[in-house]
């Protein structure tokens, strides 16, 4: 049952691309006075096919793609036409049409992005807020304010929704407003707009739960106030307000872990560190418990256990998963490093020698446990545009940006700048648009009209059977008074199918290795 809904999810949000796609194409084609014979959505076999003016309009078998088939589209077609089929074939109207006829499809594509924009930003849409996570005291935008928690309501004076609406700010970054707990602040940045982005992108993050664990196992949740439990409050921002007093909570197992109230635990310590005050206590931050131990792994060899708590490696004390996994990467190949742990109650020490995995072309050494770390959900907030020319200007933006974007993901991809492990293929959309369609609708609408942008740019590319490679050929066919030979044209057509058929293996392949 899971697995046909995600089917149909996916359906429900690849159909209205395509379909938009065509009828792009469609639309100029009939604006034109082209004849248009079939308008399909979908590949292979007709499930469903109807005839109207001398169109006939189908769904097929597999809903990856779609086509309109023009009349006269083939340049070396030897039929001989008459006069009034010159009149409706594509081949015999002028470049100019021929080239709106071709752009209409990505063009539809840029067009139903801003259209699914405008309505977002009209109608209100859910988005993740803007709150920061761990800013450490030794970062940049520590140093002009920002602090764990904040969360971001203004740039430059103009009020912000969300992290799209970035794209909105100048690129000098002047000020900030911030709410942080009940008050707003404003914040002198003074920095260019793409520092700014880079250092904001490396606190913009998943922050954790506040959630401990004893060695007996029981899981508690922090609060920095009695009876004050809040779900949105994450370990960071309770770390970085700790003075001295803590109250935990045990939890109890479910599908959501809920805080019993009656279980109150009051902390005290003279420690400036929380994590440490707590240790002296015997609670532990729940990423060091061991959530999974994998098979013939150096750890599973050891003994090391679901469930078992790390204490520390070589010696060194544990405050997160993180430090574990940077400090193995630091020791030499086959170096043997001892692991601290609790099991059962009682505190073991193992020897190990970490193995070596290649990760993105890198080496990457482990020893082969997952940590039990629990992440904060992030709070979904109702964000709307002022008014609707707002709606209508910020869309335009956000499309543009989209397009940018789009277009710098692939020139690095191009250029080997980012792996083409990266690229993915319908597996991957399908699993996206069903996460964002759990999510909230307007997420998964704001993911539609993305890929949406993705689609008509990745077509205006200059690769022989995308549209962008046909706007080539006519470029080629004004320069030389007339279209290539069928010899070179046909070459063309093979590289251009070669390319996009390895761009499907890549894509699906990277599919299948990430879904086993």
């Amino acid at each position: 049952m899971m697995l046909f809904q995600k089917i149909l999810i996916f359906v429900a949000f690849l159909c209205p691309l395509i379909f938009f796609h065509e009828l792009g194409h469609f639309f100029f084609a009939r604006f034109f006075g082209v004849r248009v014979e079939v308008f399909s959505i979908g590949f292979g076999p007709k499930i469903f096919k109807y005839v109207k003016n001398g169109t006939q309009y189908a769904i097929s078998i597999i809903p990856l793609g779609g086509y309109v088939k023009m009349f006269g589209d083939d340049p070396f077609s030897e039929v001989q036409l008459t006069d009034e089929e010159k009149s409706v074939a594509f081949n015999h109207k002028s470049k100019w049409a021929r080239f709106w006829i071709v752009f209409g499809g990505p063009l539809a594509n840029l067009i139903l992005a801003y259209v699914l924009y405008v309505c977002l930003l009209t109608a209100g849409e859910k988005v993740p807020e803007t709150k920061v996570g761990l800013v450490p005291e030794n970062s940049a935008l520590h140093a002009k304010g920002l602090r764990t928690g904040d969360v971001l309501t203004s740039l430059n004076g103009e009020s912000i929704m969300s992290v799209d609406d970035f794209n909105m700010a100048d690129n000098q970054i002047r000020t900030i407003g911030v709410k942080r707990l009940d008050q707003t602040v404003s914040l002198n940045i003074g920095m260019d707009m793409n520092e700014f982005m880079k250092e904001f992108k490396s606190v913009y993050s998943v922050v954790k739960k506040p959630v401990f664990v004893q060695a007996d196992g029981k899981k508690y949740y922090a609060s920095l106030n009695a009876g004050a439990l809040s779900t949105d409050t994450s370990l960071e921002e309770i770390a970085s307000q700790f003075k001295g007093t803590l109250f935990l909570y045990e939890y109890e197992e479910g599908e959501t872990l809920t805080p019993k109230a009656g279980s109150e635990k009051k902390i005290t310590s003279t420690q400036t560190d929380m994590l440490e005050a707590l240790r002296a206590e015997g609670y532990y931050p729940v990423e060091l418990l061991i959530r999974k131990v994998v098979d013939a792994k150096p750890a599973d060899k050891a003994g090391i256990k679901v469930n078992d708590i790390l204490v520390a490696y070589n010696g060194i004390k544990l405050t997160n998963f993180e430090d574990l996994r940077n400090g193995l990467q630091k020791l030499e190949n086959g170096k043997e490093v001892t692991v601290d742990y609790l099991s059962g109650g009682k505190q073991f020490t193992k020897t190990v020698i970490p193995d070596v995995m290649q990760v993105e072309k890198e080496s990457v050494k482990v020893i082969g446990v997952e940590s039990g770390v629990e992440y904060v959900a992030p709070k979904l907030i109702v964000a709307r545009a002022e008014n609707f020319g707002v709606a209508l200007t910020s869309a335009f933006k956000r499309t543009v940006d989209g397009v940018k974007t789009t277009f710098d993901g692939y020139m690095k991809l191009i250029t080997r700048k980012v792996s083409l492990d990266n690229i993915g293929g319908p597996l991957a959309i399908g699993k996206v648009a069903s996460d964002y369609f759990n999510v909230s609708l307007s997420m998964f609408f704001r993911l539609m009209a993305f890929i949406s942008i993705n689609l008509g740019v990745i077509n205006l590319f200059p690769i022989p059977v995308l549209d962008g490679g046909h706007i080539v050929f006519l470029g080629i066919e004004a320069l030389n008074g007339g279209p290539l030979s069928r010899r070179k044209l046909e070459f063309a057509q093979r590289i251009g199918v070669s390319v996009l058929f390895l761009l499907i293996f890549i894509a699906l392949f990277n599919d299948i290795t990430r879904l086993f």
